[in-house]
């Protein structure tokens, strides 16, 4: 075979191999209440971790995501109705609760009191949509008056708790762990729970892209995401 030909084959087999964007890593865009745990299922590929809705706008924009794992179905479903991604599929759960700083003795209730801060994440974040459907749920939107900060991503909201920079936030029940001894954890009635579910979208067809979706959905990934603390799909 000639050089030029051995060449050509060689780059046309490097081209047919199970990576990503870059032919060899993967790119996942994941909302940022995955951030520890899908390096767990998935080690090798390279994430960016934000709220769901700024991931979906980057998509939008040409951002090389190979896979992209929301916190809600509606913004991959709206990737795949403008023929920018694969079909959604819900791959697991997760509850709202609320979490006050260290010496705050206020109740759920007391988070429309006067005076007392919280902190939400933005509009269009899925945890922050999900949180304005409970308090509303709760008639506690008045609790809307005392919002002193929204954040992009739930991890932002943690912070300000944890920090004593506000004295309440909703968040995900899989956030808590990682801070259970620097906040106190107020349980959100099953009553108004929202449904919360996550689903992970193929961006760029490739062989790659498609394991790892059928890594997530596996027997391993689904236990890995029990463990993390989220429910099943």
């Amino acid at each position: 075979m000639r050089p030029a030909a051995v060449l050509l084959l060689a780059a046309v087999l490097a081209g047919c191999g199970g990576g990503g964007s870059e032919g060899d890593r993967l790119t996942v865009f994941a909302a940022a209440s995955l951030s520890d745990v899908l390096p767990e299922i998935d080690g090798e590929a390279r994430y960016s971790f934000a709220g769901s809705d700024d991931l979906a706008t980057q998509i939008r924009k040409g951002a090389p995501a190979d896979v992209f794992a929301s916190a809600s179905p509606k913004y991959p479903a709206g990737l795949q109705a403008d023929g920018l991604a694969g079909a959604p599929r819900i791959f697991a759960t997760n509850r709202l609760v609320a979490i006050v700083r260290l010496g705050y003795s206020g109740e759920l209730p007391s988070l429309a009191d006067p005076g007392v801060r919280v902190v939400l994440a933005g509009e269009g974040v899925p945890v922050g949509d999900y949180a304005r459907e409970a308090l509303s749920a709760l008639d506690l939107n008045r609790a809307l008056d005392n919002v002193v900060s929204e954040e992009h991503d739930v991890k932002g909201v943690v912070s300000k708790v944890v920090l004593a920079q506000a004295d309440a936030g909703l968040v995900y029940a899989t956030d808590v762990a990682p801070v259970r001894d620097k906040v106190r954890v107020l349980t959100v009635p099953d009553r108004v729970q929202p449904r919360i579910e996550y689903a992970v979208s193929v961006v760029r067809e490739s062989t790659g892209a498609n394991e790892f979706v059928r890594r997530l959905l596996s027997p391993d990934g689904q236990a890995a995401l029990r463990k993390a603390g989220f429910g099943p799909p």
